[in-house]
């Protein structure tokens, strides 16, 4: 495989805040203060029907029993010598911080990509992404769209619209009801080249009491290489103790959950069962969350106090290297 161009560094904004995830969302909340709702879209709206993936996918597996790796406490170690050292939701603020997406219809109009990074990685357009959809606060500028009547994701990274078309430096497209992962070596609209939208916290998820899937986050620096479902790495670095991209973190079943309630609860006991997934560089321990103004951030605050020596690095797989 060849060795891909390091790509970039996320930009994190947040201040201090965290989680909620994904399964069907009951019901659309408003937009953001800082992200207009399109008109054409219905900003984190229902997904009618669809599922966000298979059961079976690596996103909404539980993971409370998988063997650690036998190098887990050095990767711990080096994360830990490379950066901040607590959890921290990368979301809140009323909305201002965290991921927006918004749902359409299948008869949503298409409109053209000019992919502008890396166009030959791509899923080529057009997107049925409207041109007043909400767009990411920081340097990444994600744009999340889902064809609710097809089951579709689109994801754009570093995104603008211009005119009658979205610029955009990355696309990538799923279909919500399969398994099948990017080309080996490809990115998407996220550096490992997994999909964004199914490791996001999500408010009612939360709300519900449950999350039911892994979460995406950030560390500081990687190594050249990556675990499935990952198929893309944003490194030369090859210090094997540094973590690869789709490595998977799982906070200690010891970890002792009886000072933490309410959406901070919630969070961590997903990341009992279900772990998180490095999708990016970025802040250490900076788990990602869909923007949403519902956010409790005293309580999200909470995570703030977890150390990131609470966490392990779990045995999914062989790290895949350029």
């Amino acid at each position: 495989m060849r060795t891909p161009p390091i790509r970039r560094t996320s930009v994190i904004l947040a201040v201090g805040l965290v989680a909620a995830a994904c399964a069907p969302v009951s019901a659309p909340v408003s937009a953001p203060p800082s992200a207009p709702a399109s008109s054409n879209g219905d900003q984190n709206g229902s997904l009618a029907s669809c599922p966000v993936f298979p059961g079976d996918n690596a996103w909404n597996t539980d993971v409370s029993s998988v063997p650690v790796r036998s190098d887990s406490d050095a990767i711990i170690n080096q994360v830990l010598a490379d950066g901040p050292g607590f959890l921290h939701a990368d979301f809140g603020g009323g909305g201002t911080y965290g991921i927006p997406y918004v749902t359409v219809p299948g008869t949503q109009a298409k409109v053209p990509i000019n992919f502008t990074s890396y166009p030959g990685e791509s899923d080529p357009g057009p997107y049925p992404v409207p041109l007043g959809a909400p767009i990411e606060n920081g340097s990444d500028r994600h744009v999340i769209a889902i064809d609710r009547d097809n089951c579709q994701l689109y994801e754009l990274y570093d995104a603008t619209p211009d005119g009658d078309h979205w610029d955009a430096g990355s696309g990538a497209t799923w279909n919500l009801r399969s398994d099948a992962l990017r080309p080996a070596g490809w990115t998407s609209a996220d550096a490992a080249g997994l999909p964004i939208f199914p490791g996001l916290a999500r408010y009612d998820e939360v709300a519900s009491g449950a999350i039911h899937h892994a979460l995406r986050f950030t560390v500081n620096r990687t190594q050249a290489g990556y675990v499935s479902p990952a198929r893309h790495f944003a490194s030369s670095d090859t210090n094997p103790d540094e973590p690869a991209m789709g490595m998977r973190f799982r906070l200690k079943a010891s970890f002792d959950l009886s000072p933490y309630h309410g959406e901070a609860l919630v969070i961590l006991q997903a990341l009992k069962t279900y772990g998180m997934i490095v999708a990016d560089n970025g802040t250490n321990f900076y788990i990602s969350g869909a923007a949403d103004s519902r956010w409790d951030d005293a309580d999200l605050n909470q995570l703030k106090s977890v150390p990131g020596s609470a966490f392990e690095v779990l045995n999914t797989g062989p790290v895949t290297t350029g």
